[in-house]
């Protein structure tokens, strides 16, 4: 009786972890979605100390200072990570959800093989086979977080990590984690195959990530995510837990969905993000020579002359806005416009920022109204019934390289066609090029204006200027 209201209370965990996703899935009731699955995760921790009983006093005093301190880093996590310092945490804590995952699986097989109790096990193809893709997919995903972590941070070069022969190196590395994988179920009595799968699979996750460009790590973000959600419910095959398998299902299939809906975005295929190998920026022309005196500054007085006699505008957010915490400047921008019976609107690329969200996230922050957020696929029509768009610090998403360079490594992305508005003010601190590396021709069109400043201090100053006109 006691083991079926442990399976309710999983169940009804599961179901936490179900409505939370779901609630998660726009801006409006994403808290109510955290909490929900954080109750979720509550519920199956406490299935698992009643379905586990009986624990030494020992255990309990390790197992309760491992959740205060957990507690204690989740606590400073959340209240001092800034917004920019988000995708970064992601990939780190994704990192640390394959640690948990291989670490879980070896020593669950450590811990028959030294108490010779639950033997049965060994010769179970199911917790063989678990423990392998454990070890496997746990390492890959550690080794892959730690490097986009390094990348996003500055620690690891963001350029794409190329060599003759690479893709067959990292070929030849997935093989050997496989086969030494098949080598761990067949003797699983032998630990070291499962520490040399964890190795080999550690040296496959740095090859894979290593070739892929700093403009794409939302993409890899997002399939980092979706490598720790398998990993963990490979872990709950290995220990035989309902929810850990359910909960971890839930984030693979939540993460391979969202790294699908990215990589439509950059016009990418899921194989180019398995294998790496793309993102890499092109040898273009000199960025001077590109720009060659050509583009046009304009100060803030001009661009409050120009947004006063606007009908409606839009705003295009990107990283630098994240940068230079600008969120609430442009709210206060927001509010200026709406109160002259402008009409504002905000358009969201699917990889502005650093991870899948970022902007809408940031926007909502600053309490930005959600239906004033529109979709690239919603608004692009609609551009050329803009009379001014105000890019504030995006690049690569509103870049025309993308449509007409065949060989940019940005050729084929979908962006925003801010170029069909009437006019274009480009919020920049200067003329470097974006995360993908390659300059952006916008800045030299006839209907864009260049504003060089900090994001935050641009748009303060285009708030007084709206004031005094």
């Amino acid at each position: 009786m006691e083991k079926a209201y442990i399976n309710l209370l999983y169940l009804v965990s599961s179901i936490l972890f179900i409505i939370g996703l779901k609630l998660l899935s726009h801006p409006k009731t994403a808290v109510r979605g955290n909490f929900t699955g954080a109750l979720g995760m509550f519920l199956a921790v406490v299935g698992v100390f009643l379905e586990y009983g009986t624990i030494k006093q020992s255990d309990i005093i390790l197992i309760g200072s491992a959740i205060l301190v957990g507690t204690a880093i989740g606590a400073y996590i959340a209240l001092k990570v800034e917004m920019t310092g988000m995708p970064q945490l992601v990939a780190l804590l994704n990192g640390l959800g394959g640690l948990a995952s291989f670490l879980v699986g070896g020593n669950s097989l450590m811990e028959i093989l030294e108490t010779g109790k639950n033997t049965e096990l060994l010769s179970n193809l199911q917790f063989t086979i678990s423990t392998a893709a454990t070890g496997i997919i746990g390492a890959v995903t550690l080794t892959g977080s730690l490097i986009a972590f390094g990348k996003l941070q500055g620690l690891v070069s963001e350029k794409a990590v190329r060599y003759f022969g690479d893709q067959i190196v990292k070929v030849l590395f997935l093989i050997g984690s496989i086969y030494l994988g098949y080598l761990n179920v067949i003797e699983p009595t032998k630990i070291e195959w499962y520490w040399y799968v964890v190795l080999v699979a550690s040296i496959l996750g740095v090859l894979l990530v290593m070739p892929i460009g700093g403009a794409d790590m939302p993409v890899v973000i997002a399939l980092l995510n979706s490598y720790s959600g398998l990993a963990a419910s490979a872990t709950g095959f290995v220990l035989g837990n309902n929810v850990l398998i359910i909960s971890g299902s839930l984030v693979g299939a939540s993460g391979i969905l969202l790294t699908q809906i990215m990589c439509k975005a950059m016009n990418r295929s899921l194989p180019n993000v398995l294998f790496g190998g793309w993102g890499a920026a092109a040898s273009t022309a000199e960025t001077g020579d590109i720009y060659a005196g050509k583009t046009k500054a304009t100060s803030a007085e001009e661009v409050a002359m120009l947004l006063d006699m606007a009908q409606r505008v839009v705003i295009v957010p990107g990283y630098g806005m994240a940068v230079a915490q600008a969120q609430h400047a442009v709210r206060e921008l927001y509010n200026q416009l709406t109160d002259r019976n402008i009409e504002v609107e905000f358009a969201i690329h699917p990889v502005a920022g650093r991870m899948p969200g970022h902007m809408n996230v940031l926007l909502a922050e600053a309490d930005i109204p959600y239906d004033k957020m529109k979709e690239m696929d919603e608004i692009n029509p609609t551009f050329n019934t803009v009379d001014v768009v105000i890019i504030n610090g995006a690049n690569d998403v509103v870049n025309p390289l993308a449509k007409t360079d065949p060989g940019s490594p940005i050729a084929g992305m979908p962006i925003l066609d801010v170029d069909k508005a009437k006019t274009i003010i480009v919020i920049k601190r200067s003329l470097s090029p974006g995360f993908a590396g390659v300059p952006n021709p916008l800045f030299i069109q006839e209907n864009c204006l260049m504003y060089f400043q900090d994001g935050k201090k641009a748009t303060q100053e285009i708030v007084t200027a709206l004031k005094d006109t």
